[in-house]
This record gives structure tokens, sequence and C-alpha cells, in this order.
């Protein structure tokens, strides 16, 4: 241990993003552990790790004494403009270095000030700040001059001493006894190490010496720390690599090695001739104070209409004891708290001041929660109902809220009632408040449900009001530019994330550092499974650890015979989870009564859609610390999709459909349900869950509640009994009989949080506080607070006449099954979501299924399970159509869907608008010619032209598509369409021009419809698939439907994860793309693309298998591949590929897939349903019928072939599913 004190003033974590290798866990454990008392934060240019850094450090000084306690000095390296922050011309300019570190809260204050505004106003290359604002928020700062990057050193490294000292001098003038010099020295003998650094240090060194005499500034020792040990450097090497996109060989920066968390002996031994370096040290530590950069809850401010009355008035008619006795009882006038803890709460809610605007709103809030009582409840409102909202208004009040209610009411019904967004009836646990349903804020009535207030908001633990709203995807954006607009720019801000380099990422960045082929990282990458198997019980985390520890294959790797391949895999696994990037949180916004930046510092970045927007530069998680409020405004999908269908309904029908107003007890909704036909509605679309729905048979909103909360690991488990009791089939027992008050909904089966709670009130006396703290610590497994609460269950449920037997039973049943229970008030919001999309698909299927479409048109994947769902439904979906086709997806006089105008590539917003706006003014287009004299041919070009005829969009006009693209001469026909178009266009304008309007038409030749060559089939259907994402007009897979699907044992999707050996592999799809490649050995190898229905792949063909099959895949045409893996001669853990069979997909028609086995209960209601199978109208493809008669009662069972073929296609098996007959397909050789 050093006789002398050393803390380390200049410090990176890895928040200097790819420039520095440490956790700030890993920095302050070796600070301490070294014996300092305290360190500094100091990154690049942002504050992003410090409320991460305070919190660690906070949590190691829990319960120390004061003189034990390691202290964090907040602080950040930043960039010094040249001149003002505001010039940007210079490109060099990235900003000289210097240290600013916070030697008290005023400090603090103004170092986020400084670095915010860095970003916001100053950011050119780097956030940049000036001298002028420097000097502007001097207070409470300390200046170090910095590494040889700054202002000094590099004056004095380019030998201009004038400026150097004129520098100093300014920095002297400024900053006074809180400006230091600082000498760093990192003599380096490590291997491929940068040694120029300490010969320019030394040179520098000697020079601020000298300034610092002159001046009678004291200098202070540093390391430039960018990682915690002395073993990290080689890692960092590659960090370095990664974040400047350089190979590890080849010519780049280095660091000198020497930048690791230095023990205070060792700093002590670099400048033992400048013992005074290291003592300034402590100096600095000693200036700096313990403060907090925490905060109680800052409301934002709502304003209050006039009318209502204002706080002025409250002030003058309420005294402080008015205020004491409201505060401090219950919401009933009871006296409940003694008078010390009567004054810690008014001093918690922020002492007399605060409570005169605390009450003021409160009161505002109670008047619009009772109008909107009286809307939702009838005037006058039940006694029960006004209990309720009694006492919730009074625990939003004295826990100081009443002021985010305001406000989030105030966004949520401007949205919903003045902006026309389409937001959810609720989410999470807010919808457990009966106020935020007579508010608006939700749409599900709480009473009514069995929903709990204290699940929001728990009376006996103080914590921050948590509202999520979801929002249309669009309306979204309409919503926070409302927000923005009203309370301020200043106030409102996004919030950081940061993005970490998880296993795969950080093999594949290692990789390429290290020249490691892409083929062979991402073969690596691959290697890391999407899950572990479960260990007692539980599932691993997916990291380098857990992998090595359970994944074989992996940990292979680590001995893999190639040198690189073995270094990836060790300084991958020592920069995993290092931050990468930054990122814009999708929903959470930051609302604040003033500036942000009094409080917090923000930086800029770009959201998802590309939009530059200012974030904190803490993240959510922790930044409500601060006192800042956090709420979430998400998208969602489905909302977008109500809201497309309503459009697409008032379009055809002119109905404006109330879909907040539909009935819970709609007869074609629930037959859409008990059917299982939910594909494409929201949240009861998975195969499995139409299954159990088929089973359930659900006759009420409750039981769609109940499968929302329990199709899920875990719960999962009593569907099966859940069913067998709603249907009579399983004795209902409860435990003691008044439980049933609570679970007769579920059939006797515990499904909710929410019952737990309320039963424990029922059997035991638990208070609404206890309650949730139960529900809490059960979910969480807390089991020290749950062995206090059980002790407090069994004593007052025996008090209440319980058994001790049966409350151990019912207490064991919640212990198993609290840690899978589910919110309920989040079940049902979602539940009336999903019940408003199948309501909309059993009375408007085709409008429903066109907003599905609108929304997911870029996603070709579920593009085509929504068109297959089409199919079934009997909707035709149709190319797009320049008379028919809207903007978006739309449905046509006939009930087909029209493909949106929008949906085709290169087309554009400009053009659609354009065609849309002439043909609604002046009707159809009758022709292309018509078309083109009357759209506006700067907004809709050749280009947009040949793209809506090879999309279909003029079939219409009854010529093919490829003519619209015929090259003639030195042009194609679309452009002399558009030339003919202009001149018509021209000689209008110029009559209209004419004083006298006598001039004469000018007759303008129509260019002929060429006589194209006639494009294959397949030629067409590609060109439309790559501007509609799509095959519309058909599949050229269509006609192998059943060999692709039923006679493979491999789709395009899982092709990937069949490699390894043991493996048979069965694989059909369409060839899109066969091209050579030559590897290292130069020798070459062929790379095929295929894809199926779904998805894509791509096959490699090596050595002998190239030589004789490379040229058996064509472009366009269908494959079949048969293969097995077997284990590399060379490598047992790798592959080699046999090859069975490659040939033409129609060689395998009707030769695979070619049995139909039925399973039929003859106890079945529906096994009527098989005749309909008669009445298949596509008899293209036959195969045999083999029909398994089975009576489960008396267990035998009757086994049918079919003498003659029968229809075995897609209608066929459509059919099967849709009567719930049990099908096999197999095949048969002949």
């Amino acid at each position: 241990m050093s006789s002398q004190p050393f803390t380390h003033l200049h410090v990176h974590s890895q928040y200097s993003l790819l420039d520095g290798k440490a956790s700030i866990p890993e920095l302050v454990d070796k600070a301490i552990a070294d014996g300092m008392h305290g360190i500094a934060l100091t990154d690049h240019g942002n504050m992003f790790g410090i409320k991460e850094f305070f919190n660690y450090v906070e949590k190691k000084n829990s319960g120390k004494e004061d003189g034990e306690k390691f202290k964090p000095i907040l602080g950040c390296e930043m960039y010094v403009a040249k001149g003002s922050m505001y010039d940007k011309k210079d490109k060099s300019d990235n900003g000289y270095h210097l240290i600013v570190l916070a030697k008290n809260q005023k400090g603090y204050h103004n170092l986020v000030k400084l670095v915010s505004k860095a970003w916001t106003d100053g950011y050119y290359y780097k956030p940049r700040t000036d001298h002028s604002e420097l000097e502007k928020h001097r207070e409470g700062l300390i200046v170090c001059s910095a590494c040889l990057g700054g202002e000094v050193p590099q004056m004095i490294l380019n030998g201009d001493l004038e400026r150097a000292d004129e520098y100093v001098k300014w920095y002297k003038d400024t900053f006074g006894d809180d400006y230091y010099i600082e000498l760093q020295r990192h003599q380096t003998f490590k291997e491929n190490a940068n040694t120029q650094v300490y010969e320019e240090q030394c040179k520098v060194n000697v020079e601020l010496l000298k300034l610092a005499k002159k001046y009678g500034i004291k200098v202070v020792a540093t390391n430039d720390v960018h990682f915690t040990f002395e073993n990290d450097a080689e890692a960092h090497d590659r960090l370095i690599c990664v974040s400047m996109q350089k190979k590890f060989a080849e010519p780049r920066l280095h660091y000198t090695k020497q930048e690791w968390l230095k023990t205070p002996d060792e700093m002590e031994a670099i400048f033992k001739d400048i013992p005074e370096a290291i003592a300034t040290t402590q100096e600095i530590l000693d200036k700096v104070e313990f403060y907090t950069i925490n905060h109680a809850p800052i409301m934002p401010f709502f304003e209050i209409p006039k009318e209502f009355g204002t706080e002025e008035e409250y002030r003058a008619r309420l005294t402080e004891e008015d205020l004491f006795n409201e505060f401090t009882r219950d919401e009933n006038g009871q006296v409940v708290l003694s008078e010390e803890d009567a004054k810690k709460k008014i001093e918690r809610l922020g002492g007399y001041d605060k409570l005169y605007r605390i009450k003021f709103e409160a009161d505002y809030l109670e008047k619009l929660t009772l109008d909107g009582a009286k809307e939702r409840y009838g005037d006058p409102i039940p006694e029960d109902v006004m209990e309720r909202l009694k006492f919730e208004l009074y625990i939003m009040k004295t826990m100081g809220f009443p002021g985010y209610f305001l406000i989030v009411q105030d966004f949520i019904n401007t949205g919903r009632n003045k902006l026309g967004v389409s937001i959810g009836p609720g989410r999470g646990s807010a919808a457990g408040s009966a106020a935020a349903y007579c508010l608006g804020i939700t749409q599900i009535d709480p009473i009514k449900y069995d929903l709990l207030f204290e699940r929001f908001l728990n009376p006996d633990r103080i914590s921050l009001p948590d509202i999520d709203v979801d929002f249309d995807d669009d309306g979204r954006y309409e919503v926070l530019k409302y927000v923005t607009e009203k309370y301020g720019a200043e106030k409102v801000a996004h919030i950081i994330t940061f993005g970490t380099m998880a296993t795969k990422m950080a093999i594949k960045d290692v990789a390429k550092v290290l020249d490691v082929s892409v083929a062979e990282a991402n073969r690596l990458a691959r290697l890391v499974p999407d899950r572990l198997p479960d260990v007692d019980g539980k599932t691993p985390k997916i990291n380098f650890k857990n992998c090595l520890k359970y994944c074989k294959e992996f940990a292979a790797e680590t001995q893999n015979p190639a040198e690189n391949v073995r270094e990836t895999m060790k300084y991958a696994e020592q920069l995993e989870g290092n931050i990468r990037n930054t990122g814009v949180h999708a929903c959470g916004v930051i609302i604040s009564r003033d500036d942000i930046t009094d409080w917090v510092p923000v930086s800029m970045a770009t959201d998802a859609d590309g939009e530059k927007v200012i974030t904190t530069q803490y993240e959510g998680s922790i930044i409500e610390d601060t006192g800042l409020i956090k709420m979430d405004f998400l998208g969602l999908k489905t909302l977008s999709i109500i809201k497309e269908t309503l459009a697409n309904i008032k379009h055809t029908h002119d109905i404006d459909l109330d879909i907040d107003h539909i009935p819970l007890d709609d007869a074609a909704t629930f037959d859409l349900y008990c059917k299982g036909n939910t594909t494409s509605t929201f949240q009861f679309e998975s195969p499995g869950m139409q299954n159990s729905l088929r089973s359930l048979q659900p006759s009420k909103f409750e039981d769609l509640i109940a499968m929302n909360a329990l199709y899920r690991p875990g719960p999962m488990d009593y569907i099966p009994s859940f069913i067998r009791r709603k249907h009579g089939e399983e004795e209902i027992v409860y435990d003691i009989p008044c439980m049933k008050q609570y679970l007769e909904e579920t059939y006797g089966v515990t499904v909710y949080q929410e019952q737990v709670m309320l039963l424990s009130r029922l059997l035991a006396n638990f208070t609404r506080g206890e309650s949730d703290m139960l529900r809490k610590a059960m979910g969480k497994k807390q089991i020290d607070k749950m062995q206090k609460l059980k002790k407090k269950f069994m004593a007052q449920g025996q008090e209440n006449g319980h058994s001790e037997e049966v409350l151990n039973k019912i207490w064991a049943d919640w212990e198993k099954f609290a840690s899978y229970a589910f919110n309920k008030s989040h079940a049902t919001c979602y539940s009336w979501v999903a019940y408003q999309t199948a309501y909309l698909k059993a009375h408007y299927p085709a409008e429903y299924m066109a907003g599905v479409m609108s929304r997911n048109v870029t996603a070709a994947d579920k593009l085509r399970k929504v068109m297959d769902e089409c199919k079934r439904m009997g909707i035709t979906v149709k190319v797009p159509d320049i008379n028919e086709s809207t903007e978006k997806f739309g449905v046509n006089k006939k009930g087909e869907i029209r493909f949106g105008l929008t949906a085709v590539k290169g087309v554009g917003a400009n053009a659609v608008k354009a065609i849309l706006l002439e043909r609604n003014a002046n009707g159809p287009f009758k022709d292309i010619y018509d078309f083109v004299e009357r759209v506006n041919l700067g907004a809709c070009n050749r280009s947009a032209i040949e793209n809506l005829a090879m999309a279909g969009a003029f079939d219409c006009f009854g010529h093919p598509r490829e003519c619209y693209v015929y090259q003639m001469f030195d042009t194609t026909f679309a452009d002399m369409l558009v030339k003919y178009g202009q001149n018509i266009q021209n000689d209008k304008n110029s009559l209209q021009l004419s004083l006298f309007g006598d001039l004469e038409p000018i007759e303008t030749n129509k260019p002929p419809y060429p006589q194209a060559e006639p494009w294959s089939k397949m030629a067409i259907l590609e060109k439309e698939k790559e501007l509609i994402t799509m095959y519309l007009s058909a599949h050229p897979l269509d006609p192998y439907y059943m060999e692709i699907t039923y006679g493979c044992n491999t789709s395009c999707d899982e092709f990937r994860d069949k490699e390894r050996p043991g493996e048979h592999v069965s694989l059909g799809g369409l060839v899109t793309k066969v091209s050579k490649k030559i590897s290292r050995n130069g020798k070459e190898f062929g790379v095929i693309e295929i894809e199926d229905f779904n998805s894509k792949t791509e096959f490699r063909l090596f050595g002998k298998n190239y030589d004789a099959y490379f040229n058996k895949f064509i472009e366009g045409e269908p494959i079949y591949i048969s293969l097995n893996y077997t284990p590399s001669r060379y490598n047992p853990e790798r592959c080699d590929t046999i090859i069975e069979e490659i040939t033409p997909m129609e060689n395998k028609k009707g030769k695979i897939a070619n049995t139909l086995n039925l399973y039929v209960d003859v106890n079945n209601k529906n096994q009527h349903e098989l005749v309909s199978l008669l009445q298949v109208k596509d008899k293209s493809r036959t195969g045999t019928l083999i029909i398994n008669m089975n009576d489960y009662n008396t267990r035998q069972c009757l086994r049918m072939r079919s003498r003659k073929k029968f229809p075995l296609n897609k209608e066929v098996l459509d059919l099967l599913t849709e009567s719930e007959v049990k099908f096999k397909v197999t095949t048969e050789k002949d």
C-alpha cells in the first residue's frame, strides 16, 4: 500500500464508446481494492455513465461511516472548439481535450449545461464547447489541461509556446486555483505499443512545468485510463480496431498499452521525481464534496383553466393547518399518522409551498374525474363507485401525483378526440384505476372486471406512477408533437439506450478485425444457441461463459487449429458486453417541469425514422431517480390496423363504426374464436392458441381474458384443466367456499395476480398495500418478505375461522403459481383490443384483411401468410389497379382486396397523390392515353409509369405489361407516352393562356402500342415480385405446394439449423440466384439462393458436389434437394455434405406427399364434414386416401384404403383443418 494517497482523475469507461474497455463496477472495485478513496469518471464528450457511476458508488458506500466512504468525482473529458462552438466550417476542428470535474452540486449542474449544449449547439463531428461557455458555467468546476490532445499540449507540440502561455493564463484567470496542469507519462516496452506518445509527453511536460511555475499553478499526475487491468491491453487494442474499422495487422492507431487503472504505488513510482503531482490528486479529491444528483419527483406544470380558479386564490384561502390535516389524514378525515410521521410526509411532498399547488391540481383532477364518472356510471354516481373514486383520488393527491394524471388525461383525450389518433384501452396495471377510466385514460371498467388500483399505486409503497399508452404508429408522432408544443421543446426529450456487444456481435466484430472470413465468422456466430437447455429448472442466460460451459461445439472452437479463430474466441469473450453504440428508446419520453438540462445532460440522436431528436444521456431504468417523469408512448401496429379497417369500412360501406362500443357478446365474433379462425387477429393467432380456442369454445369475454393470461410458458399447463372445468368434465373445488367469489369466473383456477390479492384480503384481512406486497414478493420470489407475510396470513386467517391445514395448502398453491400469475389489468385491456380485431374480421373480413396488409406491406413473409388466410376465407387479392386502387390496400365493390398504389416500389407518394387527385376529380381513366393526358407527369414520371405497368396497374387497359417497357429505337413505349402526354398538357395550357382563346388545338398523334415479344410467365412474376415484394398473380411454386410443404422435411428457414452430422434434409424451393465464387485456395465453388413460400436460404457446393451438381441449378426453376450430413473425416465436430438427389421439382410431382391419412373419431360430431371433400373443385392432383376410423370408447380401429385416387391438394387440407379432422400427409413409393 502506498504511503502517498493517489486518486485517478482521467478515467474512461466503456461509455467512451469503442474507446474504453472498462465497466464502471470494475473500475470502482479495483480503485477500492487498491486503497484509493475516490475516482473520477471522465468519458469522451459525454456523461452517459455518470448516473450508473453515482449509483454504484452509493451502493458500495451503503452502511459505511462518512470517513470510510468512497468518493465519486463526476466529470467529462470535453472537446473545446478552436474558436466559437457555433463555427462549423473547419473540418479539422474536432475540439481540444479538457478534463472538467464537478466539485459540488452547483458544479454538477454547470457540467450538465456545458455537456448538453456541446451536443445540441456545438456538435461538429464531436460535441464541442468553447471558452465563452466555460466562462459562463465555471462555478463549481475544476479543470485540468488534459492529455496530449489538450489545448496547451497541442500548442507546445506545434512549437507555438506563446499561444500555450496565453491559454494557460486564460484558464488561470477564469478558474483560479481550480485550474490544474496535467502531467502524463506512458513509457512503454510492450509489443505493438505506441512509443512516440511518451516521447511527446516528455517534451510537453518540460514546458508544462515551466508554465505551472510561471503562473503558480499546481501540477497533477494522471494516467489516461482506458481499461481496468494491465492484461486488458490486447483486448482493448482489438476494440480500437473495431472502432476504426481496421484490420489488426494493417497500419493504424496504437495506444501505449499503459492505459490501465494503475495502483497508487505504480503511479508514485512513475512520478517519483515530482511527488507534488501525486499529492495534488488528493487535494482535488478533498475539494470535491459529497452531494446527490437524485431528486424527488419533479412534476410537470399542467395549466388549469382560470375559470376553475387559480393557485393564488388557494394560497389566500387555505392555511397551512388546513393542508396539514388534508394531507396527513385518511380519505375519511381520520387521523392515521403520528405527528412526527405526519411532518415527515409534508416534508417528503416538498413542504407547504408545494402542497398549495398539489391541492389545486387535486381539486381540478377530482372535478374532471367526477364529470367523467357521471358519463361512465350515470348521475347520481353509484355509492360503491364513489367510494372507490374517493380512495383513489386521495392516494393520488397524498402521493403528490395529481399533476401527472392531468397531463396524461390531457394528451390522451386530445389525441383521441381532436387529433383522430387510435389509442389503446389501457396497458398494464393502470387499467386498475377507476379514476383513470373516468378521466378517459383507460377504456376498461376496472370495477366490472375486479381490477385493482393498488396493483397500480400501492398506498403503502411510494413509487412513481407508470402509465404506458398505446397509440397507432402514425398517431404516436402526432401526440408527441402536441406534447412538445404544449410544454416546450426544452422540457421534452426521448430516452437514450445503449447497444452492447452481445455474444454473436462480439464474435463477428473481432473476427472482422482478425481477418477471419465472413463465412467462418457466421459459422462461429451460429454456434451460439438461441436458448440453452434448462439447468436446475432455470434457463441460463446467453453469454460466453454459459455457452462455453453448456455448449460443447462452441467450447471446442477455443482449441481450433486456426490461430485467428482461437484469438477471435479469446478476445470476443473479453469484449462481450462492451457498449457499442447509442440509440433512442422506442417509446420512453421525459416531460419535465423545467428545462431538462436543469437536471440531467442531453445529447442528440437519430430515431428509427431517421429524425434528429434530443435524448437524455441517462437511460430509462435509472433516470427517474433524478426526479424526471418518464412516460411510455408506445406504437402498437394493431391499433394502426384497426384504424385502417375503419377507414376501409367508411370507404366501402359509408359506415362510421364506433369500435369502442361494439357488443361484447357478439355471436359472429365468438363463432370465429370457437372455430379458431384467428389468423391475423391480435394475441390469439398462434396455431397452439387456435387449438386451445377450439377446445375451450369460449362463450364470454372473461374466457378470452383468461386464455390470454394462461397461454404462456408455465401457466399453459393449466389450460387443459381450465377447459375441462368449463365443460363440466372436471369438478370445480374451492378450498374454502367463500373463495368462489373471486375464482368462479376462471372455473376455480387461479389465473391472475389480482385473485391472489383479493383472496388474501378476504381470507386474512390483508390491507390493500399488504396484498400488493404479497403479489410482488411471490412474483419475485422474495423469500424473507414471503415468510413474514405467511405468518401474518396464517395468524389472521385462523382468526377468521379457517383451518391451519387449508391455509397452508392455499399458501403452497399460491407460491407455486404466483410467479406465473398474470396481471389481469393488462390481460383485460389486450383481450379487448384482440376482441375488436376479431369483431372486424368476423363482420368486415375484406376490409380488415386489407387493413392488415396495409400495415405489413414491407414484410413479405407476413404478407404471404395473410394472403393464404384471404384465400382460405374466399377473399380475392388482386394486383394494383389504376382505377380501383387507393393509396393503401382497399376493397372494391366486389369485395376484392386491391393492392395499394404506394405499395408499388419506385412509384412514390407524390405520383400516387397526383393519380388519386385527378381520378377523384374527373373520374376513372379510360385508357393509357387518357391517363398520361390527365395526370401531372412532373410527379408521375416515366419510371413510375413503367413500375405501375409491370406491377399490373394498367392490366385493366387490356394490353400486356411488357409492352410498356418495350424498347423502341432509343426509347421505350412508356417514355413515348410521357412525351405525348406532356405535349397534350402543354397544348391545353397554351389554349387557356391565349388572350382571346382563338388558338386552334394542335393535333398530336398517339404513339401506337408496340408489338412486343411476350415475356415468359416466370419473367412477369419475377418483375411483379420485385415491385410489390411478393408473387401476387400467382406463385411459381403453387403447382408444387404439396411437394414442398408436406414432401420435404425442411423449410428454407430451417435449413441452416439442420447443418450438423446425422441430419437428413429434403428441401424444395425456387432457385433465385446462382453464382460462382473463388475460394482462398483458388478453387471454384457455387452459391445458390433458394426460396420457398415464406423464406429463403443459401446452399453451397464445393469440390465434387460442385462438379457434379452445379449445372443442375437454373435461376427461376423449382428444385428438389435431398442430402445427408455426415461427420467430417478431418474434424468430427464439422460435417460433410452427401448429396442423394438434386432434380427439378416437376420430377417429384405426385411422387412425394402422395398419401392422405385421416384419423376420424366416430363419436365426433364433425365427421359428416368429410362429405364436403367430395365437392372439392381442384382435382388436378390426386393421391391415395387412407381413413382410420377410431372409437376411443371401445378402443377399436378400422383402417380403410381407397381404391381410386382422391384429390390431394391445399384445398382439401384447408377443409380438413377447418373441420378439425386430424390428418397426416405421407409418401408412399410406387
